[in-house]
């Protein structure tokens, strides 16, 4: 086990007569807007989570052949976006844990480090849901963790549901929904190179910090094949 990622989480779980609830909001945050914190404060609240930790990936196993924003930046921009919520914890856990970052990793590290108190929650999009049977030690997944998938209102969940009584695996999937927020971070990334507002995307002290230090600005120079590639009007 890594020492020094530990470092890197709060407290909890203290009192052993009670029962404590650790949301795991995990994500490349590149950068991280108001999507990520609306989901993060819905799913806290619906399922009565005491604290929320932002996980910023190192080494994203899912994006290991796309350019991605240095970790120090993409953490400094959690911990500004994070700082007003006291039930939200911005962490270096996985950005100062080598190698590629899976899941299951995080997963067991948090299991190692918490007592048996703390129930571990893993938040993600509806949307993943139809992938995470196939993600790395999937099965491992379900017996660490309740998983939260956060949707929209109206999307169909059917299929999710479908998916995961498929796999036979003891996934436990809480379905939530959330306000209609189309928010993106690619949209974003694009929106800045091309030099348009995102005002009101993202909070304005990561705003301020994607200014200071210039980020984004070639983004229109990396963009994957068949993405769009010029900057219109909209």
């Amino acid at each position: 086990m890594d020492d020094l990622a530990l470092i890197a989480l709060p407290e909890l779980g203290r009192d052993p007569n009670r029962t404590y609830r650790l949301g795991i909001m995990g994500g490349t945050f590149d950068p991280i807007h108001y999507g990520h914190l609306v989901t993060a404060e819905q799913a806290r609240e619906a399922l009565a989570l005491d604290l929320v930790l932002f996980m910023p990936a190192g080494s994203p196993a899912f994006k290991l052949d796309k350019r991605v924003t240095r970790a120090e930046d993409r953490y400094a921009m959690t911990v500004l976006a994070t700082a007003a919520n006291d039930a939200f914890y911005a962490s270096r856990f996985e950005i100062d844990r080598p190698g590629v970052t899976y899941t299951v990793d995080t997963l067991r590290m948090l299991r190692a480090h918490y007592p048996s108190n703390v129930e571990l929650y893993f938040i993600t999009g509806a949307d993943a849901i139809l992938d995470i049977v196939s993600w790395h030690d999937a099965a491992e997944i379900a017996e660490l963790a309740t998983l939260i998938a956060a949707s929209r209102p109206g999307y169909d969940i059917t299929q999710a549901r479908s998916r995961i009584a498929a796999a036979g695996l003891p996934f436990d999937v809480r379905y939530i929904e959330i306000p209609a927020l189309a928010i993106s971070s690619t949209n974003i990334r694009q929106r800045v190179a091309c030099g348009k507002s995102v005002r009101y995307l993202t909070s304005e002290s990561v705003l301020g910090f994607i200014r200071k230090n210039g980020l984004y600005r070639e983004e229109l120079a990396h963009m994957q094949e068949g993405e769009e590639g010029d900057c219109g009007t909209a």
